[in-house]
C-alpha cells in the first residue's frame, strides 16, 4: 500500500528509512510545539494576548499535523508544514495594533486576518500563480536560494545553541567564549558525534546524534524527566472575529501575511526540493499540490487557533536522513499529532532549556548545522561565469541569513536578476513573471511598513 500511494521504488527509498527521516525532522521541530504558543500567547510588552498558551499548542500541533499529512498525501514531497516562526511574530504585532484600535479580543480579529489570507493562497495556487513563480525562476537563482537556506539553518542551529549571542550595539552577533558551559559543551560533543558518524556513513547518524545530546543533557542534570503523558486544557476552535479584517489600516496586514507566507514557502520548497534532487528540467514535482496543502494548512490553523502555516526548513534534515516522499511528511505529521499526549516527553528533547543569556537547545542544533553544511554543496551549480546569473544568487545566498528571513532574501536576488538581464540588454531571459515579482517586491517596501 505505501509502494502504491508514496511510489517508494521509483524515488530510491524504502518506508524505513522515510519514517526515520520523519522521526529526526519531527524531533527537529519539536521545538516549535512550545516555541509557537509561548509567542502567542504574550505580546512583546509581556501582557497575555487573549490566546491561551494550551489552546495555542493544541492549534499548532493539530495545523501541523493537518498541513504534514496532506502535504505527504496529495503531492508526495518530503515537506513537513507548521506553523511559521516569523509570522507568528508578525501575529503578535497584528493582535497589538488591533488592541490599540479599540477592538476587544484583538487576538479574534487577527486570526481572521490570517483565515482570510489563507483563502487567497489558496485561490493564488488553484489559478497556479505560485507555481508558475517557481517554474520561472532560473537553476542558478534556485541553487542560490538551496544554499542561502543551508547557511540560514545553520546560523539558526548556532543560534538555537547559545554559540552564536547577540553582539553588543555596532556590531551583529558575536562568538560564545565561554566554551565550559553545558549547553555549549553539548552541542560540540553532539556536532562531533554527529559528523563523524556521517562521514562514516552510518544510517541515522543524525538521529543518533540527537539521542547521544539528549543523554548528554540528562546526565549534565540540564535534561529532566517530566513524565510521559499530558493534554492541553484550552482550545481556541472557531474564534473568528471577521467583523473589523476589511478596515483600511487592517487590509495591510493582509497583504503582508500573504506576501510572507508566498515567498517562504516558495523558497523553501525550491530549497529542500533541489537538497533532495527531485527537481527535475528545472520543476519541482507536484509543486502546485504542495502550494495547496500550504494554503489548506494557513486556512485550518487560523480556524484552530494559530498563525500562518508554512512549510519548514527543517525538513532538509530529514531528506538528509534519507526522506524523499510524502511518507517522511506524513511520519512527521502524525509524530505532531502523537505528541499532544505525550507533552511532557516531546519537551523532554524539543523544548531546550532556559539560560541567563535566553532559551536554548543544544540537543537538535547539530543536525541543523551539519544539514546547512550538505546544502552549500549546491554553491557549485551556479553559473558564476554569467554575472547576471551569479550576482543575484549570491545575493540571495547572504540575504536570507544576514535578513533573518527567507522572503526579504529573495528580494534582493529577485530584483537585481530582471535590472541586470535587461541592463546587458538580455531583458527577455527574466520573463514576464520575474519582472511582476520584482515590481511586488519594490512597491511592498515602498508602501508596506508593517
Amino acid at each position: 500500500m505505501l509502494e502504491k500511494i508514496f511510489k517508494l521504488k521509483e524515488h530510491h527509498t524504502n518506508a524505513r528509512t522515510e519514517i526515520l527521516a520523519g522521526l529526526v525532522t519531527f524531533l527537529t521541530m519539536a521545538y516549535v510545539i512550545f516555541v509557537n504558543p509561548a509567542v502567542l500567547s504574550t505580546d512583546f510588552a509581556g501582557q497575555p494576548t487573549g490566546l491561551s498558551f494550551d489552546a495555542a499548542m493544541l492549534a499548532t500541533c493539530l495545523a501541523a499535523f493537518i498541513a504534514s499529512v496532506l502535504m505527504g498525501l496529495y503531492a508526495n514531497l518530503p515537506i513537513v508544514q507548521a506553523p511559521g516562526m516569523g509570522e507568528n511574530f508578525f501575529f503578535v504585532t497584528v493582535v497589538m495594533a488591533v488592541t490599540a484600535a479599540g477592538i476587544a479580543d484583538g487576538w479574534k480579529t487577527a486570526l481572521a486576518i490570517v483565515f482570510i489570507s489563507g483563502v487567497l493562497f489558496l485561490l493564488l495556487s488553484l489559478l497556479q500563480f505560485r507555481k508558475a513563480i517557481i517554474d520561472a525562476v532560473s537553476p542558478s537563482l534556485k541553487n542560490g536560494i538551496a544554499v542561502g537556506i543551508g547557511i540560514f539553518i545553520a546560523f539558526i542551529g548556532l543560534k538555537n545553541a547559545g554559540v552564536i549571542l547577540d553582539a553588543p550595539p555596532g556590531s551583529l552577533v558575536m562568538l560564545n567564549k565561554s566554551l565550559t558551559q553545558p549547553h555549549v559543551v553539548i552541542f560540540f560533543g553532539g556536532l562531533l558525534v554527529t559528523a563523524v558518524l556521517q562521514a562514516r556513513r552510518v544510517k541515522g547518524a543524525i538521529l543518533w546524534g540527537i539521542l547521544f545530546s539528549t543523554a548528554l543533557g540528562v546526565l549534565w542534570g540540564k535534561i529532566r524527566f517530566t513524565g510521559v503523558f499530558g493534554l492541553p486544557r484550552d482550545h481556541a476552535f472557531f474564534q473568528l472575529d471577521f467583523r473589523h479584517v476589511l478596515r483600511p489600516d487592517f487590509i495591510a496586514f493582509i497583504v503582508v501575511f500573504l506576501f510572507m507566507d508566498l515567498f517562504d514557502t516558495v523558497g523553501t520548497l525550491i530549497g529542500v526540493g533541489e537538497q533532495a534532487g527531485i527537481i527535475r528540467d528545472n520543476q519541482l514535482p507536484n509543486a502546485n499540490r504542495a502550494l495547496v496543502s500550504d494554503a489548506v494548512g494557513t486556512v485550518v490553523g487560523a480556524a484552530s487557533g494559530t498563525s500562518t502555516v508554512t512549510s519548514y526548513i527543517e525538513s532538509c534534515v530529514g531528506v538528509e536522513a534519507g526522506g524523499r516522499t510524502g511518507l517522511m511528511a506524513v511520519t512527521a505529521g502524525c509524530f505532531f499529532l502523537v505528541a499532544l499526549f505525550f507533552t511532557p516527553l516531546a519537551a523532554m528533547i524539543g523544548g531546550g532549556w532556559m539560560t541567563e543569556g535566553g532559551s536554548v537547545n543544544p540537543v537538535t542544533a547539530p543536525a541543523l548545522v551539519l544539514v546547512g553544511a550538505m546544502m552549500v554543496r549546491n554553491v557549485v551549480k551556479v553559473d558564476w561565469q554569467d554575472a547576471t546569473e551569479g550576482i543575484p544568487a549570491f545575493l540571495i545566498l547572504i540575504g536570507i541569513p544576514l535578513s533573518y528571513s527567507i522572503a526579504d532574501g529573495l528580494a534582493l536576488g529577485f530584483i537585481a536578476y530582471p535590472v541586470l538581464k535587461l541592463a546587458t540588454g538580455r531583458g527577455r531571459e527574466a520573463g514576464g513573471l520575474i519582472w511582476v515579482v520584482a515590481l511586488l517586491f519594490v512597491l511592498r517596501y515602498l508602501f508596506i511598513h508593517v
